[in-house]
């Protein structure tokens, strides 16, 4: 079943490196990274070059959702997707075509070297994040990586740094998709917050709320440490919501305190075989800011009815403001004497908030949108630009920080304090 779910979800590939995985863990079958079959493109069925001689030239390893997601969002930025890697000959052709890709490539290593690409956009399990984007690096490429960047806090540092010394090299650019800072109303809460016009921010709390593994036979290659990493709920979606908070707050968690729970603590896969959870399903936790805050978050993947609930509130001294992901197309301000709720509107936002705003008010912008802009930056980005609030490999690894955090005060019942 684990297979089949990381086919499924991201496209699996082979790992750029020697690596010897297990054919199967806790008694399901895995894709093996280095010998899965993976899409060939014989150089004779290349297609005539179509490309600009500059441009937004993009690969893609991962055919799945995510991978389709991108694809969606290169297109619209007016890149090319040259060439896609996934998990075989029949399924990537099929792919090459729904994603509208000029070719693909036999292995993700093949993908990396094209010359044609200029931009690797990584968006297979976790468990490849590592090698996948080393190698990227390595063949002078751009890359864009889903998160989390690395299974463990020391292969964000290791790839923190190497984009580091990339950019310092020669200005490349690495991005980690947190594509929700990119709602039109992330960035008008962000821009009130930066102007004063919330006061003194006082409590920050909020949750992300799913239900998708809410039943002991849900099931997904995530559950699996060794293809997801050892936080789930958290590294999966905790994530985003911290990194939401100090986004648009503009202040860092110094110090946390965290409980993690199994709801399921078996979970039944495709082949009907039993298997023991060794990952969390919900995460609560307490946290003081660098700016004195304090806050209060709930994760969670098992919360009936709730399928990407992604809520912020920030209290100041002058006014409060809530995000709710679900209800991207407003913002909701509270004050003493009166609430309001604010609608994207393009003519009456911040600019910085404007400048998201694609379409009229009342034709909604959603996820989507959201990655088209976020690849629109990179773009901008990749040609000497600095959009503001990209996100790049340095936030992968403040998530890193973030997840070790919550794992070692799970771990040991205590406040902990968080890395820098």
């Amino acid at each position: 079943m684990r297979a089949e779910e990381v086919a499924r979800d991201h496209g699996a590939v082979s790992a750029p490196t020697t690596r010897t995985e297990p054919s199967s863990l806790n008694g399901r079958a895995v894709v093996d990274a280095a010998t899965t079959p993976v899409l060939v493109r014989p150089a004779s069925d290349l297609l005539p070059s179509r490309l600009p001689a500059a441009g937004y030239r993009a690969g893609i390893i991962g055919t799945g959702f995510i991978g389709e997601v991108h694809a969606r969002a290169i297109r619209t930025a007016g890149g090319d997707l040259v060439s896609v890697a996934g998990i075989d000959a029949p399924g990537a052709r099929e792919a090459a075509a729904d994603l509208g890709a000029l070719g693909y490539a036999a292995t993700s290593q093949e993908l990396i070297d094209d010359p044609d690409i200029d931009v690797v956009h990584i968006c297979t399990p976790n468990f490849l994040h590592v090698p996948l984007a080393t190698a990227a690096l390595a063949a002078g490429k751009h890359v864009v990586c889903e998160k989390p960047l690395a299974m463990d806090l020391e292969g964000a540092i290791a790839l923190a740094g190497l984009a580091e010394e990339a950019a310092a090299a020669d200005g490349r650019v690495a991005v980690v998709p947190f594509a929700y800072r990119f709602h039109p109303m992330v960035r008008e809460a962000r821009a009130r917050v930066r102007s004063g016009a919330v006061g003194t921010i006082s409590l920050v709390h909020g949750s992300y709320l799913q239900d998708w593994l809410l039943r002991a036979s849900d099931d997904n290659w995530r559950v699996d440490p060794a293809l997801g990493g050892a936080s789930r709920a958290f590294g999966d979606i905790g994530s985003h919501f911290c990194d939401l908070l100090e986004f648009t707050t503009g202040q860092r968690i110094v110090r946390l305190v965290a409980q993690t729970a199994t709801i399921n603590a078996e979970r039944t896969g495709a082949d009907g075989r039993p298997a023991a959870v060794r990952t969390e399903d919900a995460v609560t936790l307490q946290y003081e800011t660098d700016g004195g805050a304090l806050g209060s978050a709930v994760i969670s993947q098992v919360s009936a009815g709730r399928k990407n609930r992604l809520f912020l509130e920030i209290s100041g001294s002058e006014s409060t403001l809530a995000f709710d992901q679900e209800g991207p197309e407003t913002l909701w301000e509270g004050r003493r004497d009166t609430s309001r709720l604010l609608i994207r509107n393009p003519e009456a936002l911040s600019p910085e908030a404007a400048r998201y705003s694609r379409l009229p008010a009342g034709h909604p912008q959603g996820y989507q949108d959201c990655f088209n802009a976020l690849v629109g930056d990179t773009a901008a980005a990749i040609n000497g630009q600095t959009p503001d609030g990209l996100p790049t490999f340095a936030d992968g690894l403040r998530a890193a920080h973030l997840a070790e955090a919550v794992a070692r005060s799970a771990r040991t019942g205590t406040w902990v304090e968080v890395g820098a």
